[in-house]
């Protein structure tokens, strides 16, 4: 095994805050002596208790913060701080605990009613790489169905008194099962069900063919029962896609990232490297391999570190990350920033994630050309009417963020 320092190295300034650095050894779920040792001397410096909370609030790295600061470190930890934890950490542990029993809830009905399902991230993340559904963060529920059984599945959702969000025409249904990827259902209780087709948007011209993961799944232990779940491989994959989609603006992904690294010792590597490579998304797996080796300290095999390495884009992607990641507030740069949360906005970061040409014009086109939801509610149009939107959205697009890329171009171009 080797390890790789050029992010910690050349990581910018907020890294170097104490807070940072603290919240950083607090991202894994591993107790060892060496990042304890470094916790408690961290702990002796002036922290900034205030930062230190609301950094874990944004990264949703609170349940992990209180997992090293509640035992061990207490006495160094103000009292009011580490109520604050303990009280998160225990209403975390509920809601992870409720919307587990409605997954495995929801999965029975599936099965006893014929319709094949894999859930993942939520509780299947935490369960196969965390081991603890109380260390990690997750709201709603990921369900991959095939497509055929969509129509099945939403029925089936909505007698268990799920109420669905996308209120479309029959026009827009039909584009919207091509270019979307997931209907989300909500629960009078509170519990958010994601219904997937797909595991990626089609915007993001990522060619995973979602039938071919259902060859290769396995199982999980969740409460007793074994849930079908993605090869490591392919979660992996489908970790740093969905991070390099989002710009690694959250530590917990990178953090997810290093747990499924920590868990999987038979990870095949090669297999893996191969089928980013065809997928064109090795720049994409190698940014997030980079981030979990750098700033958690993730273990990689030494032949994929000197693969990462071929990589010039990686470093420059890798440094524009850590500026986001610990960015303090009021110091927002990024003026493509909406982008970030969501995925059918242009954001350049996408298009240098992105290692071939060909991959990197499908995004610019779809970005700019193919509708969204957004773009039928704000003009609903009968379906005569409907290619029109290839050519009104554009036109939107143009008043949003035409003054944006004109900065941005000639921000680039003085550097």
């Amino acid at each position: 095994m080797g390890a790789m320092r050029e992010v910690q190295n050349q990581s910018p300034a907020a890294v170097g805050l104490p807070e940072a650095r603290l919240l950083l050894c607090c991202a894994r779920t591993s107790k060892d002596s060496e990042t304890a040792s470094r916790i408690k001397a961290l702990l002796q410096e002036d922290i900034d208790w205030a930062r230190l909370l609301g950094l874990a609030r944004k990264h949703r790295l609170t349940p992990l913060l209180c997992w090293h600061l509640g035992v061990g470190n207490a006495e160094a930890v103000p009292k009011h701080v580490l109520e604050q934890l303990r009280a998160y950490f225990h209403h975390n542990s509920l809601r992870n605990l409720q919307l587990t029993r409605e997954l495995l809830r929801l999965i029975r009905m599936f099965e006893a009613r014929g319709v094949p399902v894999i859930p993942y991230k939520g509780p299947t993340l935490a369960a196969f790489a965390y081991g603890n559904f109380a260390l990690r963060e997750f709201i709603d529920l990921d369900i991959l169905v095939h497509k055929q059984d969509i129509p099945r599945a939403r029925e089936l959702l909505t007698s268990m008194e799920y109420r669905e969000q996308n209120r479309l025409t029959r026009a827009q249904e039909t584009a919207f099962l091509e270019s979307q990827r997931e209907y989300v259902f909500v629960h009078e209780s509170g519990s958010v069900v994601e219904l997937h087709w797909a595991v990626t948007p089609r915007i993001l011209s990522f060619p995973l063919d979602p039938e071919s993961l259902w060859g290769r799944v396995g199982k999980v232990a969740i409460g007793g029962d074994a849930v079908l779940t993605f090869s490591p491989e392919d979660i992996m994959l489908l970790l740093c896609v969905h991070g390099s989609k989002h710009l690694w603006y959250r530590l917990a992904w990178i953090c997810d990232v290093a747990e499924l690294i920590r868990v999987t010792e038979t990870m095949d590597w090669e297999r893996l490297l191969d089928r980013a490579s065809h997928l064109g998304a090795q720049r994409m797996l190698f940014l997030g391999l980079y981030l979990a080796n750098g700033l958690l300290g993730a273990a990689l095999p030494r032949t994929v570190l000197e693969k990462l390495q071929t990589d010039p884009a990686i470093i420059p992607l890798a440094r524009q990350v850590q500026v986001w990641l610990f960015q303090e507030s009021g110091e927002e740069t990024d003026i493509f920033a909406r982008g970030r949360d969501d995925a059918s906005s242009f954001h350049p970061f996408r298009v240098k994630i992105r290692e071939r040409l060909r991959d990197k014009a499908a995004y610019v086109a779809r970005a700019t050309l193919v509708p969204t939801p957004e773009d039928w509610e704000l003009l609903p149009l009968p379906k005569p009417f409907f290619p029109l939107y290839y050519a009104l959205r554009p036109v939107r697009l143009s008043g949003r963020y035409g003054q944006r890329i004109l900065t941005w171009l000639q921000h680039s171009s003085k550097q």
